[in-house]
């Protein structure tokens, strides 16, 4: 890592960062992990299966709007604390509780909480670091999101050996040292802006550019949550043991998943890195490109699950990339309200993530009997934001992200 890049900002509170969004993504995410568990407990149809995972994203979205302005108000510190101290709440029911499929919405909803440390851990993190460092210090941060990888790898083989209710009370555990960490480690950035009136946050939705960015993020980190929660029920269906006669285990579903999502994790910050050298503009429209393409090579659905592995790597590596970009470029442009700029944006990345399963993959599947129309679906719709981008950052480079500025976009 560059010398000047340690220097610049502040290492422990960029590792409290990536630790918080990880171990918070990690339980984010867990009813899409243990969905095989939890489906066969309660008998659910297609639809149902994609809106059970789903709902812990929607519920992330909502909530890192609050996140976000909580973070500008009371600062990155408190309001993190605050976020994992809440988060142990759903895990305790999802433990001791969860018996109803009404219940293990409800957890999952609150499992958002989690989610929304997305709102604080980047907002800490691209507060201590300078413009020609925000790709990859956010990217380092958002990096956490590898906390998928962890409860698609280790929350099958627990719930296989426990039961699924008790991967919720091992959670406690990291969530609980990671709290300590973070409460020793992080500081506020010095730079910090004062705390505005709640009413004051609300304005930049006035702004168009705040909803390209959400659409843009919907797109990337959307289609990376949207399919780390439904890929298990996707893999298992396709090619599980249920389906043919030596087929895939649910923990070996869990293994190819694993995979798959860190692909996406590891690609984050390399992403955010590229774009601090070449502009977060130039890679994103190289990106959609790649993510469209690979979402109709998915639809083609191949015999072998190691090629079907291949082509859902390379369109969640560029997804993870994706994400890193989007954030190397929204700094820029909102430096001011970067708090609550991240809450908004992030709410729109969570709710792409929720439409994706529970209103194209799982409908899709269920009327059609196939996985081959959502993702047809899926290649279209990144096809044409594909074509908006460019059009869009043909006006921004007009606007604010003009090249005398020294900073690439």
């Amino acid at each position: 890592m560059e010398k000047g890049f340690r220097k610049a900002g502040h290492s422990p509170s960029l590792l409290s960062a990536f630790l918080y969004f990880d171990v918070s993504f990690m339980i984010w995410v867990m009813c899409g992990a243990l969905s095989l568990y939890i489906t066969k407990d309660f008998g659910l149809s297609d639809t149902q299966k994609a809106t059970m995972v789903a709902i812990p994203v929607l519920g992330g979205s909502l909530f890192r709007i609050p996140m976000g302005i909580l973070a500008d108000r009371i600062g990155c510190k408190k309001a993190g604390l605050t976020g994992m101290g809440l988060t142990i709440l759903p895990l305790l029911w999802g433990w001791l509780g969860g018996s109803s499929l009404l219940q293990v919405h409800m957890i999952g909803f609150l499992l958002g909480i989690a989610g929304a440390a997305f709102a604080v851990s980047l907002s800490l993190a691209s507060r201590w670091y300078p413009p020609e460092y925000q790709g990859l210090a956010m990217g380092i941060a958002g990096a956490g999101n590898s906390g998928t990888a962890l409860a698609t790898f280790f929350g099958p083989q627990i719930a296989q050996v426990y039961g699924w209710h008790s991967v919720f009370g091992f959670a406690i555990i990291p969530l609980a040292i990671v709290m300590i960490v973070y409460a020793i480690l992080v500081k506020d950035a010095p730079n910090a802006p004062a705390p505005k009136p709640l009413k004051s946050y609300l304005s930049v939705f006035k702004h168009a550019d705040t909803w390209w960015f959400s659409i843009f993020y919907a797109i990337t980190f959307g289609g990376f949550v949207g399919f780390a929660n439904y890929a298990n029920i996707f893999f298992y269906d396709i090619y599980g043991d249920n389906v043919h006669s030596g087929g895939l285990s649910k923990v070996e579903v869990g293994y190819l998943v694993t995979i798959t999502v860190i692909a996406g994790s590891f690609f984050r910050p390399i992403g955010g890195w590229i774009a601090d050298r070449i502009g977060g503009m130039r890679l994103l429209l190289v990106l959609y490109s790649i993510i469209s393409v690979c979402a109709f090579l998915i639809a083609s659905m191949p015999g072998s699950f190691l090629v079907m592995l291949l082509y859902t790597s390379i369109m969640m590596a560029c997804l993870g990339m994706g994400n890193g970009s989007v954030f190397q470029i929204i700094p820029q442009r909102f430096s001011h309200e970067i708090g609550v700029i991240t809450g908004i944006v992030g709410a729109a990345g969570g709710l792409g993530g929720y439409l994706l399963p529970t209103y194209v993959l799982g409908p899709l599947k269920q009327s059609t009997g196939s996985q081959v129309t959502g993702f047809l679906v899926v290649g279209s719709i990144v096809l044409i934001t594909t074509l908006v981008f460019y059009a869009v950052t043909r006006s921004w480079r007009r606007t604010w992200a003009k090249a005398e500025s020294g900073i690439n976009f």
